[in-house]
């Protein structure tokens, strides 16, 4: 089916084509790593040394709850947000039991900026924020290289301006500002 009614005199849009797929970085899963190697060290150390055998099964249950708390549900939390740019929107998706969908079209035009605090600055990553006046402000959160992330939403911004021309409506060339008590 074609897309005619929503391009200008019939013409067919191109394709929309995916740029690029982004996650956060992955260093705040440093801490999940950290724990997972703890409680298998411990475990290690400490299983088969109890007097008792329930004390090795609730070692066991223990070290499990740890697990699944500190390391499981971070690492699903963290592949559950995605950020997805395409040469039309920008989709952010977030969510591990209920999922969230949010997309920006380029063509609407929005404000780009980086922040990057020292520590995303050795890591190479930054948050990048879209702010299209009308709505709260979209983040994406610890993306590497967030400085070309910026250029590509600028670019891809300005290229959605042309085609959004034909709906505009013709600016004015004489000055029709009306001044107190008169024209």
């Amino acid at each position: 089916m074609s897309n005619t009614a929503s391009t200008p005199r019939g013409a067919e849009a191109p394709p929309e084509r995916v740029v690029v797929r982004l996650r956060s970085n992955a260093r705040r899963l440093v801490w999940s790593v950290l724990v997972l190697v703890a409680v298998a060290g411990a475990l290690g150390y400490f299983l088969g040394n109890f007097a008792e055998p329930w004390h090795e099964i609730a070692a066991l249950a223990g070290a499990a709850a740890i697990v699944l708390l500190a390391c499981i549900l971070p690492f699903f939390g963290w592949l559950a947000r995605r950020y997805t740019i395409t040469s039309r929107r920008l989709i952010v998706r977030s969510g591990l039991f209920v999922r969230v969908r949010r997309e920006i079209p380029h063509s609407r035009g929005y404000d780009v900026t980086v922040r990057r605090t020292w520590v995303q600055s050795a890591f190479g990553s930054g948050d990048v924020r879209i702010s299209t006046g009308a709505e709260s402000p979209v983040t994406l959160r610890n993306v590497p290289n967030p400085g070309l992330v910026q250029s590509v939403l600028n670019e891809l911004v300005e290229a959605a301006r042309p085609a959004m021309a034909p709906y505009r409506p013709p600016s004015t060339a004489y000055d029709d500002t009306v001044a107190w008590g008169g024209r």
